[in-house]
């Protein structure tokens, strides 16, 4: 009865309370089994995608390679078309091929039927994702490239398919389980489906020499865009840069400091090189009652840390937290062009 009367005292019936332990029993146990599916789930995708390695090393091995010479010999695009879950894959394809440099777009099955086919042209390569390689709406496409010689490359798990018949190249993918435990909802073969398109995208990526400059100019925008961002895009530069000569005294190089607002000081020879900074940390160290007669090439530190307009932001921010400092001085053949400031590589997003 003690059970019961906690339970009362809660407010929760018998009735409740038996609901509640046919339903699955305690909140623990309950995380418990979820954490275990999905660690089962990831396992049994993991297998899949084991499997999948594998065949490209052995029996998918020719048809991959030739699959990725054709495409890097297009002059068109690649067509990415498949329904359903396989769709839903073939249009983040899509998006990857095209901004990996490798001109693509999704052109839906059914929308194919009623006009979009018009866009498929005879220097496009048509790329058709299907797991059992019979989906009835991929019959329109398929027909079209056979009549116009479109070539047509295949992702599937059945050579011997419609859609495998009826390719040029067929990338077969291995039968695997489904993580789904009724063996029904696309889950495996969806990772292998995905992994393999993009397995293509890096692939010709790599054949093109597609730079992280190229990369930065499909990707403009967002978190991304801002780490692919150049120095060179964001330095500050003439009027607004902190330098001295080496010979200037450090009572007018601390006016200047204090007006540039960077925290440091770029310190040149007669040559207009780089030759040293001075930073906040400098002027503690030489504290004292000669500071302000001294002169800037006796309290810069030599050799500062620098980079160019070419380095991307990203990196530029990576060595700031490596060296511990506030600012970079960019340089062209050793002369300072520009400065940049943490807060800088902040305000723009790179992290």
């Amino acid at each position: 009865m003690t059970g019961q009367s906690t339970a009362l005292r809660n407010g929760q019936t018998l009735a409740e309370a038996d609901k509640g332990r046919s339903n699955g029993g305690t909140g623990a146990a309950k995380a418990e089994r979820a954490v275990a599916s999905a660690v089962r789930t990831v396992n049994i995708e993991a297998e899949g995608l084991a499997a999948l390695a594998e065949a490209l090393k052995g029996p998918m091995a020719d048809a991959f390679t030739e699959a990725v010479h054709v495409i890097s010999g297009l002059r068109g695009r690649v067509i990415v078309t498949g329904i359903g879950k396989s769709g839903h894959i073939g249009q983040k394809l899509a998006a990857t091929f095209a901004s990996t440099g490798t001109p693509a777009f999704f052109v839906h099955p059914s929308e194919a039927a009623h006009g979009d086919l018009g866009m498929v042209t005879r220097e496009d390569v048509v790329l058709a994702i299907s797991w059992s390689g019979e989906t009835v709406e991929l019959t329109n496409i398929i027909n079209y490239s056979r009549r116009f010689k479109v070539p047509l490359i295949a992702i599937t798990s059945r050579r011997d398919s419609a859609l495998g018949r009826a390719s040029d190249i067929v990338l077969e993918l291995p039968r695997a389980k489904e993580a789904c435990p009724h063996g029904l909802a696309p889950t495996t073969s969806t990772a292998m489906q995905l992994a393999l398109g993009d397995s293509l995208a890096i692939a010709l990526l790599e054949a093109k020499g597609f730079t992280a400059h190229d990369f930065k100019i499909f990707h403009p925008g967002g978190s991304l865009g801002a780490q692919l961002k150049l120095v060179g895009d964001i330095m500050h530069k003439g009027e607004k840069l902190p330098l001295v000569s080496e010979y200037e005294s450090m009572s007018a190089a601390l006016v200047i400091m204090t007006q540039k607002s960077f925290g440091c000081l770029g310190v040149v020879n007669g040559e207009g090189k780089l030759v040293g900074i001075v930073t906040d940390g400098d002027l503690r160290r030489h504290m004292g009652e000669h500071l302000l007669r001294a002169k800037t090439g006796d309290i810069m530190t030599r050799k500062p840390k620098t980079v160019t307009p070419d380095t991307l932001a990203s990196a530029a921010l990576e060595l700031i937290n490596t060296a511990r400092i506030t600012a970079l001085f960019v340089v062209e053949d050793e002369r300072p062009v520009g400065i940049v400031h943490v807060h800088d590589l902040l305000r723009i997003g790179v992290a």
